[in-house]
């Protein structure tokens, strides 16, 4: 039997996966990682993308969207701490693409009206998000 990890991806709201797995990708700020059984203790700051993960004998894949956060390794643990953690296959794709529109919209709207810089902060924090989704799960599908 091939050796695994504990892998956990966590938003504030709850629990996106848990499972044993042979291999997680992730993208940090720096490019992506690859975490393996028997990986350095790591803790690492995630950018925005996909995020891979690889079981059953590397045969099965399942990708995530992340909007960044951090990573630990820890003991043949991993754990993925992001704010915001969707699987590839339950992204509304027509829901991400709506959104990403009214919030560009919002964005010039807030870059004409000389808006608090923590709007237009939360604006384009959300829109990543969306672009994110959108390039995972049309990448995906």
């Amino acid at each position: 039997m091939a050796r695994t990890l504990l892998c956990e991806i966590v938003t504030p709201e709850r629990i996106v996966y848990t499972n044993e797995v042979e291999m997680v990708i992730a993208p940090t700020l720096d490019g992506e990682i690859g975490i393996l059984p028997l990986h350095v203790p790591l803790v690492t700051v995630l950018a925005a993308g996909e995020l891979r993960v690889r079981y059953n004998h590397s045969k099965d894949v399942e990708w995530f969207a992340i909007s960044g956060g951090y990573l630990q390794v820890h003991e043949d643990k991993v754990i993925v701490l992001a704010d915001n953690a969707q699987v590839a296959s339950q992204i509304d794709v027509e829901r991400a693409r709506l959104a990403k529109e009214t919030l560009e919209s919002r964005m010039r709207d807030l870059n004409e009206a000389a808006a608090d810089a923590a709007d237009r902060d939360t604006c384009e924090f959300d829109l990543r998000w969306c672009e994110t989704q959108l390039k995972v799960a049309e990448k995906r599908a």
